[in-house]
């Protein structure tokens, strides 16, 4: 079984396409880890007899549609802005530092980790808050330094300088300067800035 080395940048350039891949991702995410699999685990508890959270559901299906405003915000971004989808085999062409991704830069993923968490006190199910969280450290610890060495390939200082000044998990207070670019090449690589900086002649890019 081949392991999946890198990701493959989107060859639909189409944004009504892009879209619906999108939609369709976040559906598939949506209904099977946040649906499926915590139904399972509060069959289990029930089964095992393990008393409910006793924290009123409003709470946590507040909280659920919070984050799932910000998982559908970032998912159109990467859909509109990036020429892509955020499945890093139809990933996006461009680096966006766009909306959500420039106060924190993965809302998808604590957009994620938050619905699970919310699932979890909406339906007064401890294993699930448990298993959210677990999924947070896996993500952290194996998903993350994948993809930030992938994009640092693709993307290159851009990348870096992103990175180290947006957190990964804490928001900004200042957001970061808007960034919607492509792929390096040896010519861009030294004059790519971010929207809004002056070059080194003192010309704002468009």
């Amino acid at each position: 079984m081949k392991l999946l080395t890198e990701t493959r940048t989107s060859r639909t350039p189409s944004v009504p396409i892009n879209v619906l891949k999108t939609l369709g991702q976040i559906v598939a995410f949506w209904g099977f880890f946040l649906g499926l699999v915590p139904t399972g685990i509060i069959e289990v508890e029930r089964r095992l007899g393990w008393a409910a959270l006793p924290i009123p559901s409003g709470i946590g299906w507040a909280l659920f549609g919070l984050a799932s405003v910000l998982g559908l915000w970032s998912g159109m971004i990467f859909a509109v802005k990036g020429g892509g989808t955020p499945l890093p085999l139809d990933t996006t062409t461009q680096l966006v530092v766009l909306g959500p991704y420039r106060v924190v830069r993965n809302p998808m993923a604590l957009a994620g980790i938050t619905q699970g968490i919310a699932v979890g006190l909406a339906r007064g199910s401890p294993t699930t808050v448990l298993y959210s969280l677990a999924g947070a450290i896996a993500w952290h610890l194996f998903a993350r330094p994948w993809e930030e060495s992938d994009l640092e390939r693709r993307f290159g200082d851009p990348y870096r300088r992103y990175r180290e000044a947006v957190p990964l998990w804490r928001p900004r207070l200042k957001p970061y300067p808007q960034v919607n670019a492509g792929p390096l090449t040896e010519t861009s690589q030294d004059t790519l800035v971010p929207l809004g900086h002056a070059t080194q002649d003192g010309e704002t890019p468009p």
